[in-house]
């Protein structure tokens, strides 16, 4: 299906461009979230005529995302957890407690956007994590996971 994009999508484009994706990508999530538009001719030109609209929304969000880039850089977040003697953990720490740690720092920051690189974490230690708050702006962050004797 060629679709028309209006916000930037990592691996697939940029604002504006015409791409070509497959049917269900688009019926089911790019359409719905409203990141892309079929491409037909009236559609097209409708985003033309909303072209300079659309980058301002578009640089305004990235903006805003390089300001929480700017204030994440260099953070360390601790996360407690239960953990045996020989330092792992019973469970693991993954991208849902660390969006909470950091909620409780107060960053506002959605577990979709926590990447962990090599899985959940299942030891204690410090760890370094990347934060994706815009396609542009990804920040690593150290996560200090600490056990907990309960």
């Amino acid at each position: 299906m060629q679709i028309i994009l209006l916000d930037k999508v990592a691996n697939l484009g940029n604002l504006g461009d015409i791409v070509k994706v497959k049917d269900g990508y688009a019926r089911n999530f790019l359409i719905p979230t409203k990141r892309a538009r079929r491409a037909t001719e009236t559609a097209i030109k409708e985003f033309e005529a909303r072209r300079a609209e659309l980058e301002k929304v578009a640089s305004e969000k990235l903006a805003a995302a390089n300001a929480v880039g700017e204030k994440l850089a260099g953070l360390t977040v601790t996360v407690s957890q239960k953990a045996g003697v020989d330092g792992r953990l019973f469970g693991s720490v993954t991208n849902h407690d660390i969006s909470d740690a950091l909620a409780k720092a107060g960053f506002q920051i959605p577990k979709a956007q926590v990447r962990l690189p090599n899985g959940p974490l299942k030891a204690v230690g410090e760890f370094p994590v990347n934060v994706a708050a815009h396609t542009d702006v990804v920040v690593e962050i150290a996560v200090k996971v600490v056990g907990a004797t309960d």
